[in-house]
């Protein structure tokens, strides 16, 4: 179905799996927005809001809108995005990197944006994905709570079973509000994470040909 029920065992291992009750796909969209709704109304009111007033007597709805259809529309298995492959007739077989892919997330600590880019590479097995897929695929698993190594490790994953190749890897270099706003406040500062896979992983060189290429001076052993 999806990659939340594969295995029954890893929704709930904190690891590759957004972790997800049993029963998440139990309620119809349309009622997540009505509860979203009734819960966010309840949340302002507490805030102290009027919710009489003209500017914000829509807000629940459109929050808890925005929440099932846009900012967390990939807990929705159906738009899982449709992953078209074809074969690699060129016989390229050199890195293929799409890089400065835009990451717009948000952490599941603090429900506060994670913003920022994502770099792929991947060495064809006889297959190549459409560029667009690979956008696709980090916009899909981007849009849910989530943290960045799990996003990292979710997308090279999605890339490996898609191309049936071991040979993936993904960068991604993002700003945390729930650093830069609150807390600390650092607006500085970014976060690296990175999952390689295959010969990213054993072969230095191969390494750091992807690293060069996305403008990277990191180093991963």
């Amino acid at each position: 179905m999806d990659d939340f029920f594969d295995n029954d065992d890893d929704i709930y291992d904190g690891n590759q799996h957004t972790p997800l009750r049993k029963d998440a796909f139990e309620l119809s969209t349309q009622q997540k927005v009505e509860r979203i709704s009734h819960l966010f109304e309840q949340i302002m009111h507490t805030l102290g809001m009027d919710m009489t007033n003209d500017s914000l007597k829509d807000s629940p709805r459109r929050v808890a809108n925005m929440y099932v259809h846009e900012i967390f529309g990939g807990l929705l298995p159906e738009n899982k995005p449709g992953i078209s492959t074809f074969n690699n007739q060129y016989k390229y077989r050199q890195m293929l990197v799409e890089k400065d892919i835009t990451v717009y997330s948000f952490c599941e600590h603090h429900f506060l944006p994670i913003i920022g880019k994502a770099h792929i590479a991947y060495i064809s097995n006889g297959k190549v994905i459409g560029l667009s897929k690979m956008n696709r695929i980090v916009d899909y698993y981007a849009r849910r709570p989530q943290v960045q190594e799990r996003l990292t490790m979710q997308i090279v994953e999605a890339m490996k079973e898609a191309l049936g190749t071991v040979n993936v890897a993904c960068i991604i270099d993002a700003k945390h509000l729930c650093v830069n706003c609150r807390g600390i406040k650092d607006t500085a500062s970014s976060t690296i994470t990175a999952e390689l896979s295959g010969i990213f992983r054993t072969n230095p060189i191969t390494r750091q040909e992807f690293l060069h290429y996305v403008g990277s001076h990191a180093k991963f052993d």
